[in-house]
C-alpha cells in the first residue's frame, strides 16, 4: 500500500507539471498572437501559482490590453505590497493609476518612492535608475536633488549628465562632465566617450563646441586650475582640427609644469596622422629646442624628419630647394646623432630621398652599403636596407644587381611578407628582360601568398602576361610594354610614354590599352601630377569600365579626391560606386571603411548606397 501511494505522488507530481507546461505554452501561444483574453486566463491560472515577475508582466500586460483594469489593479497592488524593494515596480504600480486617470493615487506613490530617499548614494541611484527606465524624468531629478543634499561628498555628476542629456541640456550636462574630472581625472578618456557620443564637436561654430570651449576656458583661467582642463581644452581643439590651438595650449602646459615635452610630442604624432605637417613639425621643433637632456629628443628628431619624408613620399609636395634643404636636414641630424644602429631609420629614409627625388643615386648606394656593415642591425633590418638598395639598383638601371638582393631577401625570409615581395620584385625584373615564362612560374608561387597585396599584385601581372604573351604577334608588344614599365621604375617617364604611344598607335585595339591608360595614371601619381594622373584614370573608367583594371582606377580616383584634392564628397561618390559596381573587387573592405569614416557611420548598407 506505501508503494501505491508513492507512485500515485509522483504521477499527480508529474501530472501538474504537465499541465503546467501546457498552460505556460497555451499563455504564450495567444499571447503571441494577440489573443490577450485567452491568455490572460491561463496567465491567471499561473500566477495564482508562480506569482513570479516574468508571469505578473505577462499577465498584467493582458489585462490592460483587455482593459480589465479592476482585476489589474488588484493584480498590481499585490504584486508592488509584496515586491517594495523592486523600484521599477513600485513606478509601474504608479503608472498604472495614471493610466486609468487617478493621478492623486500615482501621485501618493511616487511622493512614497521619493520618500524613501536616503543618505545612501547606491539607493538613490537605483531609485533614479528606476525613474528613468519609465520616463519619468522630473521625478528622476527630484531623486537625485535630493540624493545630492543628503549625501553631499557622492559625485553624482554622471546621473546628472545623464539627466540633462535626455532632457536635452547640453552645457549642463558637459558641465557635469567637467566638474567631475576634477574629482576624478583618471576618468578623462572615459568622460571624453561620453561627450563625443552625446554632441557634435566638428564644427567650430557650433552651439556645443562654442559652450564647452567657454566653460573649459573659465575653468582653465580660474587660479591654481587642475592641468586637466587645459588637457581636455587640447582635446577638445583635436576634435575640431584646430591643431594651432592644441599647439598653444600644449605648449602652455608643458612650460607651466616645466615638463618633457611628451604632450606636445604626442599632439605631434596626432598631426602626422591627420596630414597637418605643418603644425606636427612645429611640435617636434618645440620638443628637440628643449634640449638633448630630453628623454624625446631623439624620437623628435626622427619623427621631424620621418614628417617631412611623408610628405614628399606621399603628397609629392616638394621643388628641387625643398629635396636639397630636407637632404641637408638629414645629414645635420646624423652629425648630431650620429651613424649607429640608432638612426637606422634615418638613414634609410635619407638614402631614399637621394636615389628617388634627389636623383643621387649613387650616393644613396654608398649609403646603404656602408648600413649594411654597421654593428648590431638585425636579420630583418639588413633585409630591409637590402630591399631598398635592390629598388634603387633597379631605379640605377642594374636590375640583374637587384635581382641578386632580392633572391638573397627572398632565401633568408621565404615564409616572411619581406620574402614574398622580394620575390614578386625579382619576378618583375625577370618581366622587364622580356622573361616572360621564368616571371610567370614566380608569380604562380605567390598567387597563394597571405599577404593580399601580394597576392593580388601577383595575380594582376600573371593575368596580364597570360593575356597578351604567347602568340608570335604580341610579343613585340609585351616587349615594348615591359620596357616602358621598367623605364617608369627609372623614372624615365617620358621614354616610357613613348613606347606606351606606340603601342597604342600600331596595334589600336591591342587588349592592353587599359593597362596602359592605369600605367600612365600611376607616372602622373609618382610625379605629383594629380590632374593628370585623374584624366588617365577617368579614361580608363570611360573606356574601359569592365575590364580587371577597372575598381583600381576607381578607388585611386577615390583616393586622390579624399586626400590631394579635399573633396570628401567626390570622393564619397567614388567610394559609394566602388562597392555597388565592383562587389567583388578586394578594394571593398577599404572603401566601406572609408565611407564610415568619412560619413561617421557604424555600418554600411549596400541597399542603402
Amino acid at each position: 500500500m506505501k508503494y501505491i501511494l508513492v507512485i500515485l505522488f509522483f504521477c499527480s507530481i508529474n501530472l501538474s507539471y504537465g499541465q503546467t507546461e501546457t498552460d505556460i505554452q497555451l499563455a504564450q501561444y495567444y499571447y503571441t498572437n494577440g489573443e490577450f483574453d485567452k491568455a490572460s486566463m491561463y496567465y491567471e491560472k499561473l500566477y495564482a501559482t508562480d506569482p513570479s515577475k516574468v508571469i505578473f508582466t505577462r499577465y498584467f500586460e493582458c489585462l490592460m490590453e483587455i482593459q480589465d483594469f479592476k482585476t489589474a489593479e488588484k493584480v498590481i497592488k499585490k504584486q508592488a505590497n509584496a515586491n517594495k524593494a523592486d523600484l521599477e515596480l513600485q513606478v509601474t504600480y504608479a503608472q498604472f493609476y495614471e493610466e486609468v486617470n487617478e493621478g492623486s493615487k500615482a501621485k501618493k506613490i511616487y511622493e512614497e518612492i521619493l520618500e524613501s530617499v536616503n543618505s545612501n548614494p547606491g539607493l538613490t541611484i537605483q531609485i533614479y535608475q528606476a525613474f528613468i527606465a519609465r520616463g519619468k524624468v522630473e521625478y528622476a531629478k527630484a531623486t537625485l536633488d535630493k540624493g545630492r543634499k543628503l549625501a553631499p561628498s557622492y559625485p553624482f555628476n554622471f546621473q546628472y549628465a545623464d539627466y540633462y542629456s535626455l532632457a536635452g541640456n547640453k552645457p549642463e550636462m558637459m558641465r557635469e562632465y567637467i566638474d567631475y574630472l576634477e574629482l576624478q581625472p583618471s576618468m578623462k578618456e572615459s568622460i571624453q566617450l561620453a561627450i563625443n557620443s552625446r554632441v557634435d564637436l566638428s564644427k567650430s561654430e557650433s552651439v556645443d563646441f562654442v559652450a564647452l570651449k567657454e566653460l573649459l576656458i573659465g575653468k582653465t583661467q580660474k587660479q591654481n586650475a587642475p592641468l586637466i582642463y587645459s588637457e581636455m581644452l587640447i582635446w577638445l581643439f583635436v576634435q575640431n582640427q584646430n591643431f594651432n590651438g592644441a599647439l598653444i595650449q600644449a605648449q602652455s602646459i608643458d612650460k607651466r609644469i616645466q615638463g618633457d615635452g611628451s604632450r606636445v610630442y604626442d599632439l605631434g604624432l596626432i598631426c602626422v596622422e591627420n596630414k597637418a605637417n605643418d603644425i606636427a613639425r612645429k611640435c617636434f621643433d618645440y620638443v628637440i629646442s628643449l634640449g638633448s637632456n630630453q628623454p624625446l629628443y631623439f624620437e623628435a628628431q626622427k619623427s621631424l624628419l620621418n614628417t617631412r619624408f611623408i610628405e614628399i613620399t606621399t603628397n609629392r609636395a616638394y621643388s628641387e630647394q625643398e629635396i636639397s634643404a630636407t637632404i641637408q636636414d638629414y645629414k645635420a641630424a646624423l652629425e648630431r646623432l650620429g651613424k649607429s644602429r640608432f638612426t637606422f631609420q634615418i638613414i634609410l629614409e635619407l638614402s631614399h630621398i637621394k636615389a628617388f627625388y634627389g636623383n643621387q643615386i649613387e650616393e644613396s648606394i654608398q649609403d646603404l652599403t656602408q648600413l649594411l656593415q654597421t654593428p648590431g642591425l638585425t636579420d630583418m633590418q639588413r633585409a630591409q636596407v637590402k630591399m631598398q638598395l635592390a629598388d634603387v639598383n633597379v631605379l640605377g638601371g642594374d636590375i640583374w644587381e637587384a635581382s641578386l638582393l632580392y633572391m638573397q631577401v627572398d632565401t633568408d625570409f621565404k615564409f616572411e611578407p619581406i620574402g614574398n615581395e622580394a620575390k614578386y620584385k625579382n619576378a618583375r625584373v625577370f618581366y622587364f628582360d622580356g622573361e616572360f615564362d621564368f616571371a610567370q612560374g614566380q608569380l604562380g608561387v605567390l598567387k597563394e601568398s597571405t599577404s593580399k597585396i601580394i597576392a593580388n599584385d601577383a595575380l594582376q601581372l600573371s593575368v596580364m602576361i597570360t593575356d597578351n604573351y604567347g602568340l608570335d604577334s604580341n610579343y613585340q608588344v609585351m616587349m615594348w610594354f615591359a620596357t616602358a614599365e621598367r623605364l617608369i621604375e627609372q623614372h624615365r617617364y617620358d621614354s616610357a610614354f613613348v613606347l606606351f604611344d606606340s603601342i597604342q598607335i600600331n596595334f589600336p585595339m591591342h587588349s592592353l590599352a587599359d593597362e596602359i591608360l592605369f600605367r600612365k595614371g600611376k607616372a602622373m601619381e609618382q610625379q605629383g601630377k594629380w590632374v593628370a594622373a585623374a584624366e588617365f584614370y577617368n579614361d580608363l573608367l570611360k573606356f574601359h569600365s569592365d575590364d580587371i583594371l577597372g575598381d583600381d582606377a576607381l578607388f585611386r580616383l577615390a583616393d586622390m579626391e579624399e586626400n590631394q584634392f579635399q573633396n570628401k564628397e567626390k570622393a564619397l561618390e567614388y567610394y559609394k560606386r566602388l562597392v555597388i559596381d565592383f562587389k567583388g573587387s578586394l578594394f571593398s573592405t577599404e572603401a566601406r571603411n572609408r565611407i564610415r569614416i568619412l560619413r561617421g557611420d557604424a555600418n554600411i548598407d549596400t541597399e542603402e548606397l
